[in-house]
């Protein structure tokens, strides 16, 4: 249901309180004017063209404000079970084992390349966890849950950003689709991964991943810096796009350090932050210029560490530039990591595959009506039966080298 209600006035600090099929609206005004309707869906309170106040000095290139739910009002709604918390808790030790090097498994951040239809997450979730099932004594598989996506200009910026695909940009709808799908997919018992990408959004979800990422644009980038050593799951730090390896160790060793910085609390407040830095920081090697997944990158990688006095940690991309733009050569990047394990090397813990239940990708602009099922809308990707050969085949080749590894 949706009322419309044209209204123009200036108002500072009033309050209004609007009752609508039993939910009650208490929404705080501030020097602001309203010359377009004011929309209310089911029990969301939303502004259309609610415009600021402007100065000489401030707001110039502002041209609307809409306040947003709370982080604790969120997880209120859409809460994890005790089971999903434990749960969580629980796979956060696991992949900080297997980058400390304790557990001997090989860890596989696995999925599409963004999350945009939450029917086929959800299929590609179940087949992920059977899969696991099968593998699971050597490969411990995350399942990547990307909503935010960095662009190099424009386009689609993920599902929060834009949940409809239409340029609405209805972020608070997007926050609770993207929350709703996260709990769904913890009670189901499937390790998480995701890309900080927005400093705030980690409040809203966070609590609900078991790994994240810092992307190549972001890397090098004090705020996101700051942002991982307070992260509460081990986090990867990828190599620029120029393939320089120092951003990432540097970020890394960054992200180790405590750190003091402002940011939201979860009552939505404005808050000085002091993170104790995290222990957890590894480098994902995903190409630049060139690839660097092969034996020399990865060596060069590891004295680059050690030269900082810090732990060879190591996580392959196979997409990326690693793939050179070509998903269908993800699997010969696989090959190439897995043969460095058989041949001795010590240091990769981790790779990274974009893989969805159809290969490919197709445009994020087209009506939605003709969108296919399974396809990518950003990045493209293998397929499922690709990813299971795939994974499998990593499975027989690494028995029963990962175990030796431990005892080397």
């Amino acid at each position: 249901m949706t009322i419309n209600i044209k209204c123009k006035f200036k108002f500072t600090l009033m309050f209004f309180k609007f009752t609508l099929e039993k939910c009650l609206y208490a929404v705080i005004l501030s020097s602001i004017e309203i010359d377009k309707p004011i929309k209310i869906h089911g029990c969301n309170l939303k502004f259309t063209g609610v415009e600021m106040q402007k100065s000489e000095l401030s707001n110039i290139h502002i041209s609307g404000e809409q306040v947003l739910i709370t982080p604790n009002q969120l997880k209120e709604k859409l809460p994890l079970s005790e089971k999903g918390r434990q749960f969580i808790q629980s796979t956060r030790q696991d992949i900080s084992n297997i980058i400390k090097k304790t557990d001997h498994r090989l860890l596989v951040v696995c999925g599409p390349c963004s999350i945009h239809d939450v029917d086929a997450a959800l299929e590609y979730a179940k087949r992920l966890k059977a899969l696991q099932e099968v593998v699971g004594d050597q490969l411990y598989l995350v399942m990547r849950v990307y909503f935010e996506k960095p662009r190099t200009t424009v386009g689609w910026k993920g599902l929060i950003n834009d949940p409809h695909l239409d340029g609405t940009f209805d972020i608070e709808h997007g926050l609770h689709v993207a929350r709703r799908l996260l709990v769904q997919l913890a009670e189901m018992e499937i390790p998480l991964a995701t890309e900080a990408l927005d400093p705030i959004s980690p409040q809203y979800l966070g609590d609900t991943f078991s790994w994240s990422a810092i992307g190549a644009r972001t890397t090098e980038s004090q705020t996101h810096r700051e942002m991982a050593s307070g992260l509460s799951m081990p986090v990867g730090f990828k190599n620029g796009t120029d393939g320089s390896l120092s951003t990432a160790v540097n970020a890394m060793q960054a992200a180790s350090s405590s750190h003091r910085f402002m940011g939201i609390n979860r009552d939505g407040q404005v808050a000085l932050l002091t993170t104790q830095g995290n222990p957890d920081g590894h480098v994902i090697l995903r190409g630049g210029k060139q690839t660097n997944y092969d034996s020399v990158s990865v060596n060069e990688c590891e004295q680059e560490l050690a030269g900082q006095g810090l732990d060879a940690a190591l996580m392959i991309d196979c997409s990326h530039a690693n793939s050179r733009k070509d998903y269908r050569r993800q699997p010969l990047v696989a090959e190439d990591a897995i043969h460095q394990i058989r041949e001795g090397n010590r240091s990769i813990i981790g790779l990274m595959i974009e893989s969805h239940i159809h290969e490919g990708n197709q445009p994020s602009d087209i009506p939605l009506n003709e969108m296919k099922y399974g396809v990518s809308i950003t990045d493209a990707c293998i397929n499922w039966d690709s990813t299971e050969a795939l994974l499998k085949h990593a499975h027989q080749e690494l028995v029963p080298f990962l175990q030796n590894r431990l005892k080397d």
